[in-house]
């Protein structure tokens, strides 16, 4: 009798154990997912201020047709991104092709001076800095998330229930690293 009370404790301390890593991972998940949410929100912000920025950038500027071409090209292909990978990529790739926008910019004190223009900037750095504490929450989510997949015994009840780690939004820090470059 002793003996069936001992394996009716080890087997029902699994399962508070098992259901426990369960609802922790699912936490952790979920977590994660609002991470990655609040850094679409600001991507979306991000994505709709570009047009405005681009458009009063070609009045004063008619010969920068490329980079502007470039910046709405990179805009459009961050938007169309579909999976992490894909979106980290291209906008690593959207925030370059901003910072040689934002350097040839130095070269029209008129266009510098215009308040529709410095407005636009303003709300840009705002954005940009709310992306980069959006980043920051969710790759740390991302990171207690893949500790709990990768750990014993979470790594257990992960791999029964199929938890996947996630991806860490990084960028580039080779292509961060380099000032832009903007000839004419």
């Amino acid at each position: 009798m002793l003996f069936l009370y001992i394996i009716l404790a080890v087997v029902l301390l699994f399962i508070v154990v098992s259901v426990s890593l369960y609802n922790n991972l699912v936490k952790k998940r979920n977590l994660m997912q609002e991470g990655w949410s609040s850094i679409d929100v600001f991507l979306k912000k991000r994505h709709d201020l570009i047009p405005n920025l681009v458009n009063i950038v070609k009045g004063y500027t008619a010969h920068e047709k490329t980079l502007l071409e470039e910046v709405t090209s990179l805009r459009t292909q961050a938007i169309q991104s579909v999976n992490i990978d894909q979106k980290v990529g291209a906008e690593t790739d959207l925030s370059h092709a901003l910072g040689k926008l934002f350097v040839s910019v130095e070269n029209y004190p008129d266009l510098k001076a215009s308040q529709n223009f410095r407005d636009l900037q303003g709300q840009l750095a705002t954005v940009e800095n709310e992306l980069e504490m959006s980043r920051r929450y969710y790759n740390g989510t991302v990171r207690e998330n893949n500790i709990a997949i990768e750990t014993f015994p979470g790594n257990i009840v992960a791999g029964m229930f199929h938890f996947e780690k996630g991806l860490f939004f990084n960028i580039d820090n080779e292509q961060e690293k380099q000032n832009p470059i903007v000839s004419f």
